[in-house]
């Protein structure tokens, strides 16, 4: 089975984000295109796939019923890994995941799965807490979550998650943003840590310079 995707490569990009979008999206989500071009300017490299297939998906906008399967998300973001590990050179970057909503559980989860293969992950307006704890306290990646201050219910859900994750981890409110972050300035804010945080944990030592193949 194979699941259409967009790949951005900089030259000699400092690592590789996966994107595992939201509830009902697509890898044609604005707001996670907004932030895969800002990082695509900081040097890093990104992958927006789809998670379901057209038929998964016009069944979920009927059903709803794979919105909220983290097991089947997360294998799809596994499956894209994968590919990637078998990329003769994408294979040695270093390893993010962006998740947004339940996309960003699916990340979790999967990063949870594969330890240090995946250095960072961010959520923007995430569902850590669809992680079982006992799951969430093996991730071994640097975990940043987003979260818009307006956004009550999912800012106490991510405060709750947040004391699980054993590593660098970090929480930030987005004053005045809502679960969307829709709002001015709020997106902008999203990518920009987003890409601090990444630029930080996925940057490789200088001597080790990498010359990509666009497949």
């Amino acid at each position: 089975m194979g699941l259409p995707g967009l790949l951005s490569l900089p030259d000699n990009p400092a690592g590789l984000v996966l994107f595992a979008h939201g509830s009902g999206s697509t890898r044609l989500s604005p707001r996670n295109s907004f932030v895969a071009s800002k990082l695509h300017h900081a040097g890093l490299a990104t992958l927006l796939f789809d998670l379901l297939t057209p038929q998964e998906e016009r069944r979920d906008a009927h059903t709803l019923e794979y919105r909220f399967d983290i097991g089947l998300l997360t294998q799809r973001l596994e499956g894209a890994t994968q590919w990637v590990n078998q990329h003769a050179a994408l294979g040695k970057l270093s390893l993010g995941y962006f998740g947004a909503s339940t996309g960003s559980a699916a990340a979790l989860a999967a990063a949870a799965h594969l330890g240090r293969r995946v250095a960072a992950v961010v959520s923007r307006g995430g569902r850590p807490d669809l992680v079982p704890s006992a799951q969430r306290d093996t991730v071994s990646a640097a975990v940043l979550l987003i979260v818009g201050g307006n956004d009550e219910d999912v800012l106490a859900l991510n405060r709750v998650a947040f004391e699980d994750f054993p590593a660098e981890k970090q929480l930030c409110i987005v004053p005045g943003a809502s679960h969307l972050f829709e709002e001015p300035g709020a997106m902008e804010e999203v990518a920009r840590l987003a890409a601090d945080w990444f630029t930080k944990y996925l940057l490789r030592p200088a001597a080790q310079p990498l010359s990509l193949e666009r497949p």
